[in-house]
């Protein structure tokens, strides 16, 4: 099949050596493909692939009355315990689907995240991936000095910075708009989405004629639960010189 090598490693390493770790879930999952339903389940897996983050595998009998499931081919050394699969929605389909036939995983459905229009968590709509249920965001109001430099000019400062500590990754400082040197910001075209903090816009920076690209993020309507942020901006601290307090940040 072509397009399909990363799938049928993937499919030989999970036959061979399992996830790297799976859980049931009790959240209700839904995919909306083609303007319809393509599956509703409450007996969704998180399934690690990799360690860094899950995706969801549904069940083989949680697929609805608008969708096809269909079996293909069997994926060349698994011994027959994985197949390629197809989806279909009237007239939109995927082929991005493996289907499992052998513990731990049997009777379990992977499609491609990107494949399906819409992930649904009960009625929360989810981007990117997942949220790993061991992972969480916490959001501190502080009256720390936070500084933000770069090749000497002074891009923000502010002292009731918001910092948003999230699981193994580094703290990131959330400033108030009103803190930042506007002159040295340009709009950028570009967009992100976040599985934790929702749709992010950016910004440029140009400074002593040089430009940064996409330097500076924002989220105007962030998801719920990283509501606070609502239009303050983040500077990439791995790409600029922050003090807190007077002392620089390690990058």
């Amino acid at each position: 099949m072509a397009g399909a090598n990363d799938l049928k490693k993937l499919a030989q390493k999970l036959s061979s050596d399992g996830p790297y770790k799976y859980l049931s879930t009790p959240r209700r999952v839904r995919g909306l493909l083609n303007a319809k339903f393509a599956f509703d389940t409450i007996n969704a897996y998180h399934v690690w692939e990799h360690p860094n983050y899950p995706q969801f595998y549904v069940p083989v009998s949680s697929f609805t009355s608008d969708a096809t499931l269909t079996k293909t081919s069997s994926v060349e050394g698994t011994k027959e315990a994985v197949h390629f699969g197809k989806l279909s929605v009237g007239s939109r389909s995927t082929d991005r689907v493996l289907i499992f036939n052998n513990a731990p995983l049997k009777n379990l459905v992977k499609i491609d995240f990107k494949e399906i229009d819409q992930w649904f968590e009960e009625d929360v709509p989810i981007f990117v991936h997942p949220k790993d249920p061991f992972k969480r965001i916490d959001i501190l109001n502080s009256t720390r000095q936070v500084k933000v430099a770069l090749d000497g000019v002074t891009l923000a400062e502010s002292a009731n910075p918001l910092f948003l500590l999230e699981t193994s990754l580094h703290t990131r400082y959330y400033l108030p708009p009103t803190s930042v040197m506007w002159e040295y910001l340009i709009d950028s075209t570009t967009e992100t989405y976040c599985p934790y903090k929702g749709r992010a816009n950016y910004y440029n920076v140009v400074v002593h004629g040089k430009e940064y690209r996409d330097l500076v993020w924002y989220y105007r309507y962030p998801t719920s639960e990283s509501a606070p942020i609502a239009g303050h901006l983040c500077f990439y601290n791995e790409k600029v010189d922050i003090s807190i307090d007077g002392i620089q940040e390690r990058k």
